[in-house]
């Protein structure tokens, strides 16, 4: 498929239709292919923990969507060759000049795994009743208002929809590559709207799989707790390759859940997974053992989505004097200057890594370029002097500063002792924060445990990790202040979802960037949107909410055996559905 066969759209046009021609049996990207594949055989993957739910809407668990993300599909998706909004359950749309409708044609012709056809009913439920509501843990509502007011879904006949928003909101199309779209006549019976309680506990590990249908590729067969997920191709399957063959290629996905990184790449090595994550510590000595005849292939390329790694301090944190110290951008500062990015780089992730940006990849169009040199340079005196100069002593001469009240300035580090680089990076920061007098207690936990108890407010420092996204509007969770995701900053978040945030309590440069987000979100010019995204990145740099540390290369180990796993444009481009045995 070429790139003529769709039009991509640019959300600042007029009133366009984006639309696939009848010339390409494809409807996939053709980013995603090197050569066409062939039917047959099974892709081995693996997981650091069993799903919670099988409910996307009901759990923030990573290892659940990566299982349903094979199960269930999207409106609109991006091309991972370009990054660019590409067909998926809507197969064309219109967006209005004034960046306020939104209106999908929907793919005829597309069955549910089960043989129910797919149509606008489904997207309104999910949009609707579940995507938009507050009562459900992973509900997407955020991403579907503009400022308070949420957006109106419409049934404009079985297969179409129209996306209405009080006032222009430029990332409207962006948003709905979000939500995965659910199958009414198998969910709405749970009413989450009435009863948002029991919908979270439809689609639980322990439900019979048969129950549990998509529009996706793949289809769940089987699962056995902490051991294996099971998926089958799903006969109903709308995709197609460039030659017309049903997508997904292989008969059959399987994930087995190994906890420890090492025993992944232990397995992968062994042949027992086709692909596996690798850090950039891992990828010298894959690299070698493949340039000396191994049955795999290593590679790299740069990552839009490859999350970079942060340290947030509480700033609400319950100890009186670390809140004291946590909120005051002086003591951050001088923290930030005790950060040894580029040993991090090098030792933890051999070289592959570099500079994040601050809230927005370096490689995005919407990255503000000034901001490029805006880290300090890692200055262990320069630090030190600055605790001294805000009072933070050693008075009792015991190797560890004090607070200016008393006490000693100790500080634990909450990090997911199962990453293969969270001990790495926890590590090197206990020991340059221990030369200047800050003790540092690591506190290692699983890495599936770390966001919900950040959100939480029960930890005092912590390394996360935020993915950057197309468009920042999309993270407004996160660095909005009072975003449900703005964790370090609990205490602006509005005291029911969907309330005001507490502004009174907001800092000048947190006012500016709600400010900054709100009017950004209800702008339909891109270039004024851009504007104001490039201020909030310069006030990202100079008040530093979190510490942005790294951000990973896009580097992947497959089985020389799987086709179509391979770097395009520096992206690694790879699709459980288009992936092939050789």
């Amino acid at each position: 498929m070429n790139r003529t066969t769709v039009c991509l759209l640019a959300v600042t046009a007029a009133l366009s239709l984006c639309s696939a021609t009848a010339q390409s049996k494809s409807n996939v990207p053709a980013s995603l292919f090197q050569t066409t594949g062939k039917k047959g055989g099974t892709l081995t993957l693996s997981l650091v923990s069993s799903p919670q739910s099988f409910n996307y809407f009901a759990v923030l668990d990573n290892n659940s969507y990566t299982v349903m993300n094979n199960v269930l599909d999207r409106l609109i998706t991006l091309d991972p060759g370009t990054n660019k909004l590409y067909p998926a359950l809507a197969e064309s749309w219109t967006f209005s000049p004034d960046g306020r409708v939104a209106t999908l044609k929907l793919r005829r012709g597309v069955k549910w795994s089960d043989g129910q056809a797919f149509n606008a009913d489904d997207v309104m439920f999910t949009l609707e009743d579940v995507a938009s509501n507050t009562g459900l843990k992973a509900n997407q509502s955020a991403v579907f208002k503009v400022g308070k007011d949420p957006l109106k879904f419409e049934k404009v006949d079985a297969y179409t929809v129209r996306v209405t928003a009080p006032k222009p909101y430029g990332a409207m199309l962006q948003a709905l590559t979000f939500v995965p779209i659910l199958p009414q006549h198998k969910l709405a019976k749970y009413q989450p709207l009435k009863d948002p309680e029991g919908f979270m506990k439809a689609w639980a590990t322990n439900t019979a799989l048969g129950d549990i249908v998509g529009t996706g590729p793949f289809i769940l067969s089987n699962y056995t707790v902490d051991q294996k997920v099971t998926l089958v191709r799903n006969p109903n399957s709308w995709r197609r390759d460039p030659a017309g063959t049903q997508l997904p290629y292989m008969d059959r996905l399987e994930y087995l859940i190994i906890k420890s990184p090492e025993a992944q790449i232990n397995s992968f090595r062994a042949g027992q997974l086709d692909s596996a994550p690798i850090t950039g510590a891992q990828f010298p000595d894959l690299k070698r053992q493949e340039l000396a005849g191994a049955n795999f292939s290593v590679i790299r390329g740069v990552g839009l989505n490859n999350p970079p790694v942060h340290l947030a301090f509480n700033q609400d944190s319950k100890d009186p004097a670390l809140k004291k110290a946590f909120s005051d951008l002086k003591f951050r500062q001088a923290m930030e200057l005790a950060v040894n990015r580029d040993r991090i780089i090098d030792t933890v992730y051999n070289g592959l890594a570099s500079y994040p940006g601050f809230g927005v990849a370096p490689i995005s169009e919407w990255f503000n370029p000034v901001t490029k040199g805006m880290f300090p340079k890692f200055n262990l005196a320069q630090a030190a002097a600055r605790l001294d100069a805000l009072g933070y002593r050693d008075t009792n001469r015991d190797g560890v500063r004090n607070h200016p009240g008393g006490g000693n300035l100790e500080i634990d580090l909450l990090h997911a002792a199962d990453s293969s680089i969270m001990p790495g990076i926890a590590t090197i920061i206990q020991s340059d924060f221990g030369k200047i007098g800050v003790k540092v207690n690591l506190r290692g936990v699983t890495g599936s445990t770390v966001l919900p108890t950040s959100m939480s407010g029960n930890f005092e420092a912590v390394l996360g990790t935020f993915g950057d996204q197309p468009d920042p509007q999309l993270r407004k969770d996160i660095w909005q202040p009072g975003g449900a995701l703005h964790f370090w900053r609990r205490s602006l978040q509005p005291a029911q979802e969907g309330g005001t945030p507490n502004m009174d309590l907001m800092q000048p440069y947190e006012k500016r960037t709600w400010d900054l987000f709100a009017q950004a979100e209800a702008s339909g010019n891109q270039a004024t949107r851009k504007k104001l995204y490039n201020e909030w990145q310069l006030l990202f740099a100079r008040n530093l909410p979190v510490i942005l540390i790294a951000k990973p290369d896009s580097v992947a180990a497959f089985q020389k055996r799987i086709g179509n796993f391979y770097v395009r444009n520096n992206a690694v481009i790879s699709s459980n559905y288009t992936v092939f045995e050789k």
